[in-house]
């Protein structure tokens, strides 16, 4: 059964974004959940003054309007820092580690097991005009890019994403990506090899 969250006068402003500078900025709400993920200042060296909430600020802006580093406003931490705090983070894993938190907090809020033993495998080619990084060609879909391959839970929480070159097939991607999320949920998903995955147009 589908729960629906009730807007009331309490939970309204927690989700509010008018009053935000940008759309793509974190309400203090969403800030509150991902805070505590967020690596402590170093011991040695220089005292850390950058904000952090200004760094997934500037992330989630970059990600939802596709601009280039060197154009992020400059209202934002300067662009090499937000970059610098990018690349450390996705070497740590940063965002897998809260994605994990989030799905298995959203699961328990609705009414279901923290960890999913079920979901389904879906892939989507993209183009790509980027120099570097991984690339190839899908024929079926003519594109020139990549392609991601997803898995979600019975409730659309992404639980897994691989990006191989587009010219990748489904049937190859997959297993890859079942094996990389054997250690963030072990014992689930022992039916996914059993669904089909198909690519959306």
């Amino acid at each position: 059964m589908e729960t629906t969250m009730a807007w009331t006068d309490f939970t309204r402003p927690q989700y509010a974004r008018r009053a935000l500078r940008y759309a793509s900025d974190l309400t203090d709400r969403e800030w509150s959940l991902i805070a505590p993920f967020m690596p402590p200042p170093r011991r040695l060296g220089r005292p850390r003054k950058t904000d952090m909430r200004e760094v997934v600020n500037a992330l989630l802006y970059i990600a939802s309007t596709g601009c280039q580093w060197r154009m992020l406003p400059k209202d934002f931490p300067p662009f090499s820092t937000v970059q610098g705090y990018f690349y450390e983070w996705r070497a740590t894993e940063l965002w897998n580690r809260i994605n994990h938190h989030l799905v298995m907090e959203t699961r328990e809020l609705e009414g279901r097991q923290a960890s999913p033993t079920a979901g389904v495998i879906d892939s989507q080619s993209v183009k790509t005009t980027e120099s570097g990084g991984i690339r190839g060609f899908d024929a079926g879909k003519k594109i020139n890019g990549r392609k991601r391959h997803i898995i979600v839970d019975t409730l659309g929480l992404m639980v897994g994403l691989m990006v191989h070159g587009a010219d990748v097939q489904d049937r190859d991607g997959a297993p890859d990506l079942l094996k990389s999320i054997r250690h963030r949920w072990p014992g689930c998903f022992m039916s996914l090899p059993m669904v089909a995955t198909r690519a959306k147009s």
